[in-house]
């Protein structure tokens, strides 16, 4: 289908418009509240009330002259006029074909022009053009059926538009996300070929951008709806404890966990077990005898130390020796070893060298200079005694499954010193 040719009156009634291009084939509605413009639209006479729209390099002036003006604009036809309550005028405009101002002929009472028609410049009608409109009508599709802005009719319009300059001036006055700068930038293209492989780039840009967008949309959707899946689901297990007259204490008892597993500042590893066990926890009847092994559980893991320090990285040996020196008398070559494996030990935080080993019979001062040594390190001191222990499970803690089990005595100093370098 060739373009449609309108005659083009020699002398034209110029109406500037402000960040609103207007393409051949489309129809828009403008406001008119100059007084410039107020007079050309009632000194329009006849049935074909012919203008022709340019818009204004700067929309903030006021009276337009000829170099505020755009070169290229659209000769239109006035179907309908509205008067509005506070003075403007609305005018429903058909845009009909590309015109070109050669100079303005006259400024007052409004703009007025000599105009030439710009023709489309289409070519050869080979298998490029052909390609070209192909694939900037299969991406408007899908960006209409992307984008909730735009009516899913646009689509079927654009698929029967045979004429590639239609097309192109169709979807240019529909797409939203073009700009004022773009439109025009097609309006003053002649060249088909050159606009549909501009709007190939645009509608290629505008498809990743909404594919991002709906990405976005369903993972939040997907968040909120299983956040509201939990609280309702949460809701029902609450009214049918409460119709089977089970007492509503193991709910309180599993949010006060909950909340307790929130404050304790654990590691991400240990915070998700303690999500895992208390979902478990929340799925139990308080009469099971795994209600109490969970719960046992979780509040060993909430009543550690997991962020809470004593001491300071600084290690002061002036102090560490007159702390020795003022806890025992004599002992000389074991304060020197304290001393030197505090040296050391400043010189190379990181060290994970020796521990300090004190052999001795019972009474001689073992764990008085330990305490000593950890108050010099301003350390919380917690003492494990060996004696009479025949299984290691006593210190490395036994299973959960058995009865009555608990951590060793390990994990049993940490909560007794109430810190987690001890």
């Amino acid at each position: 289908m060739a373009e449609k040719k309108f005659l083009v009156p020699e002398i034209l009634p110029i109406l500037p418009v402000r960040d609103t291009v207007l393409f051949p084939g489309a129809v828009l509605p403008l406001t008119v509240g100059r007084e410039s413009s107020l007079a050309l639209v009632n000194a329009l006479q006849g049935e074909e009330k012919m203008l022709g729209v340019v818009a204004q390099l700067d929309p903030r002036i006021e009276d337009p002259a000829a170099a505020d003006l755009h070169k290229v604009g659209t000769l239109a036809r006035v179907h309908k006029t509205v008067k509005m309550p506070n003075g403007n005028v609305v005018i429903f405009l058909e845009g009909l074909q590309r015109i070109q101002v050669v100079d303005l002929v006259g400024l007052r009472p409004y703009l007025r022009a000599r105009v030439e028609a710009e023709p489309d410049i289409i070519g050869e009608a080979d298998t490029e053009l052909e390609a070209l409109q192909r694939n900037v009508q299969d991406l408007f599709r899908d960006v209409v059926s992307h984008s909730p802005q735009l009516s899913d009719d646009l689509q079927s319009v654009a698929m029967n538009i045979d004429d590639p300059g239609r097309l192109t001036d169709f979807i240019a006055g529909t797409l939203p996300s073009l700009s004022t700068l773009l439109r025009q930038e097609l309006i003053e293209t002649p060249s088909v070929r050159k606009r549909l492989e501009s709007l190939i780039r645009e509608l290629s840009k505008e498809m990743e951008v909404l594919e991002l967008r709906s990405k976005i949309h369903e993972q939040v959707q997907e968040q909120v709806s299983q956040n509201q899946r939990e609280y309702l689901l949460r809701e029902q297990m609450k009214a049918i404890q409460k119709e089977l007259g089970e007492s509503d204490d193991s709910m309180q008892e599993i949010d006060e966990l909950r909340k307790k597993v929130e404050e304790a500042g654990m590691t991400a590893e240990a915070k998700k077990e303690c999500d895992r066990e208390l979902k478990r926890l929340s799925k139990m009847t308080p009469a099971s005898a795994e209600y109490m092994v969970s719960r046992t559980y979780l509040e060993w893991m909430t009543s550690l130390p997991w962020s809470k320090s004593s001491g300071s990285s600084e290690i002061d040996i002036l102090k560490a020796h007159e702390i020795l020196d003022e806890d025992h008398y004599d002992l000389q070559k074991v304060k020197e070893r304290i001393l030197d494996y505090l040296a050391v030990k400043k010189l190379q935080p990181g060290m994970k060298g020796p521990i300090l080993c004190f052999v001795g019979p019972p009474g001689v001062g073992k764990t008085s200079l330990g305490k000593s040594f950890a108050r010099s390190l301003g350390r919380k001191f917690v003492r494990i005694a060996l004696g009479g222990m025949h299984d290691e499970a006593e210190i490395r803690g036994h299973r959960r499954t058995y009865i009555g089990a608990l951590p060793g005595q390990i994990i049993q100093g940490l909560k007794r010193g109430e810190t987690n370098d001890p």
